[in-house]
Parts: C-alpha cells; structure tokens; sequence
C-alpha cells in the first residue's frame, strides 16, 4: 500500500520508525526487536538508512521481511549526501525490485570521515528529483523541522525549501521530533499559508532514559518545555519511573494531536518493542473510535 492511499482514509492511524544494525553481529537481535514490533500491525513501519548509509544493506532486508510476513506497509529510507547518482538508480531499483512502494528521501548527515569533492547532493530536493525521473512508481516522503532545519537561517527560508521538495514530488512530509505540540501547530498553520498541503506526519519520540535528553537535544535542538524538564528532573535518577513518566508524556502528546486534527502520528520507536506496545495499548480505544 501507498502511504498516501493510507492517509487518504482519515482515519487515526500509529506508525512505527525502526533502524536496522549498525553491525553484523547484532543483527538477529535487532530483526527480533523489529518484528516484534511488526506483530503490533501498526499502520506502517519506517526502516531508516544509517548515517552516511553505513547500515543501508540491511534497510531494504528489513524493509521487505516486515512487508512480505507481517503485512505492514513499508517505508525505506534512502539517503544521498554520501552517494554517487549511480549508487543511488542502482538503490532505487532494488527498492523498487523489492516491491517497496514508499520511500522517505533524505539528504542525510555528512559521514565525519568525508574527504575530497564536494558531495554530488547537496539537498534532498536533488534526490527526490532523480527518483521521480528515474520512472519508478513510488510514494515519496520527506522530512521537515517544526523549530527550523539547523542548517536553514530562518524559518521563512526554511519553509521555501520545504516547498521545493513538495513541488519536486514529495507527496508527504514526515516531522523530526518534538516536545511542545504548540510548535507543530504554529508550523503547519505557516507552511499551509504558503501552499504546502500534503500530509504533514508529526514525529514523536519517547524519551524513556535520562540518558537519551542530551543527544535528542543534540541532533535536533528541540526545544524542551518546562513540564518536561520537570519531569526529567524528578524521575531521571530512577530508570523504570523515567520509562513510565516519558512513555505517559508521548502519550499525551500523541492524544492531544489526535485531539486537534491530526490523523497519522509516527512514532521513534529506537527500537524498543515494549515501549511501542505501550503506546499502542495506551491508545488503543482511541485508535479506534
């Protein structure tokens, strides 16, 4: 299925994002971690594709086990700041030969060991062009930044180049994570004024380990809002009462979305089946009402 024909329903939907091993000799764990997850029948499952695509033969095995045996749509990532356009048609057409109908079209982190020329993509609008003319029939999603792209000097600029995406072929947009739902709001009220209508995916991220603050922060810079550092404050020091207190606070957060409108939530799952089975049960009467 099409991620576009799933939110073309209407309907509530959960999803969950899962990366693949970034060694051989965790792979059997990850992939029992990840089918776990597939055995809950989210609405889709996304496969990220590692930094610099170091884990990236595994996104596609992944990928299709989670499609072929539990049934769940798929949603392969594919990053190109560290490829050459022939590394990228030869990716696209083992997506496409996999039977993967959606891809999440990324940039990517630059690899820290990157030397020599230039990278061949610089933005993601690049990429998503060369999968829309490589003629493979697939849904394209993108990502977005409700607090602004790091690299963007402001969030009108930011926004201009959201655009481009979308106009490239983009046919949704999935959000980086975030704490306060006000910025998501105030953000899709701005890009709908400037003509952005596809589907916009908040991204929530559990943040169930003390531990896990410091590099959210780092590779967001999201803004964290005095109720939630008052509960990190209280709760850090003991590992199982920061698990409940922070899978209760994307709860909420998942809630209060669904509460104003919006339809499709995907979830940062790292990985952890019994934190999204939680969730899951957390919402299950909501989901289907």
């Amino acid at each position: 299925m099409k991620l576009t024909e799933l939110f073309a329903q209407n309907k509530l939907s959960l999803s969950f994002e899962v990366f693949p091993p970034k060694t051989d000799s965790v792979f059997e764990s990850v992939k029992h971690a990840v089918e776990e997850i597939a055995k809950l029948h989210p609405s889709f499952m996304s496969v990220t594709y590692g930094a610099g695509g170091g884990t990236s033969r595994y996104t596609l095995e992944i990928a299709k086990d989670i499609k072929q045996n539990y049934n769940v749509p798929s949603l392969a990532h594919l990053t190109c700041v560290s490829s050459t356009r022939e590394t990228v048609r030869q990716k696209i057409a083992e997506i496409r030969d996999a039977g993967i109908e959606n891809v999440m079209a990324l940039r990517g982190d630059l690899p820290s060991d990157m030397t020599g020329e230039a990278p061949v993509y610089r933005h993601a609008v690049d990429l998503i062009r060369d999968i829309r003319e490589s003629g493979a029939d697939f849904c394209i999603g993108g990502a977005c930044y409700p607090e602004i792209h790091p690299e963007s000097q402001n969030q009108k600029e930011d926004i201009r180049y959201l655009k481009e995406k979308v106009d490239a072929g983009c046919s949704f947009l999935t959000t980086q994570m975030f704490f306060d739902n006000n910025l998501l709001y105030n953000f899709l009220y701005k890009i709908r004024e400037a003509g952005i209508t596809v589907p916009v995916i908040p991204g929530i991220m559990p943040i169930t380990n003390a531990n896990q603050i410091e590099r959210a922060i780092k590779l967001s810079g999201s803004f964290m809002p005095q109720r939630f550092k008052s509960l990190v404050d209280k709760f850090g020091s003991s590992p199982a009462a920061m698990k409940q207190a922070g899978i209760a606070y994307a709860t909420d957060q998942i809630i209060d979305l669904y509460a104003n409108g919006i339809l499709n939530v995907h979830v940062y799952s790292m990985n952890k089946p019994d934190v999204a089975e939680k969730i899951q049960s957390n919402l299950s009467d909501i989901l289907e009402s």
